[in-house]
């Protein structure tokens, strides 16, 4: 497997640059990697991107009530479409580590790869905005230098997390840690399942 942390923070920023460049929740996700996995990486990274940017526009204290409902239903499509690319990222681990033979009672993983790759995608949005409030011109000292104090705790969660999960590849590579799929199940979206959506 040619994965590595290092060259998924890497995608991860290339996208954040990217989707910065226009700066518009509009922006479809462009088609930047041939390999379809760095690819499947990218546009996970966009699509939280564009969440980001849709948290806070909904959180205008002025924002029109019918704008807000438009906006809080397309969050929920997005939490969605982060939900499934999540899985599809798993599907890649899983078919890699299919044939890993398991040593008896190998320890249990309480997250998927692809949940922590989640976790690290949104560190590196955090990172990005953190710094830019730390450069930002038109603010005072004292915010710049509480700003650096946070960047500097999300650079030092990154490392943990990035090692964390190599780790974690690595232990299942190895058949040490044996990692399996935790679906999420949502009910909200299908009108099957939700109540309201039933009637």
């Amino acid at each position: 497997m040619s994965f590595t942390v290092e060259s998924c923070i890497s995608i991860f920023n290339a996208c954040i640059e990217e989707y910065h460049k226009v700066n518009s929740v509009d922006t479809p996700c462009p088609q930047i990697y041939s390999a379809k996995f760095d690819q499947l990486l990218f546009r996970k990274c966009w699509v939280d991107t564009v969440q980001w940017h849709l948290e806070d526009m909904i959180r205008d204290p002025n924002i029109e009530p019918e704008k807000a409902v438009a906006l809080k239903r397309r969050i929920d499509l997005s939490n969605q479409n982060r939900t499934d690319l999540v899985e599809d990222i798993d599907d890649y681990f899983f078919e890699a580590y299919k044939n890993v033979k398991v040593i008896p009672n190998p320890r249990l993983a309480t997250e998927t790869p692809a949940w922590a790759i989640d976790r690290l995608s949104i560190l590196c949005l955090k990172i990005y905005h953190f710094k830019e409030e730390v450069l930002r011109p038109s603010e005072d000292e004292q915010h710049k230098k509480r700003c650096k104090i946070k960047l500097n705790t999300l650079k030092n969660q990154q490392a943990h997390l990035s090692l964390a999960i190599a780790h974690l590849l690595k232990e299942a590579s190895e058949g040490i840690c044996q990692i399996h799929t935790y679906k999420q199940m949502k009910m909200y979206n299908d009108e099957t399942l939700n109540p309201v959506l039933r009637k």
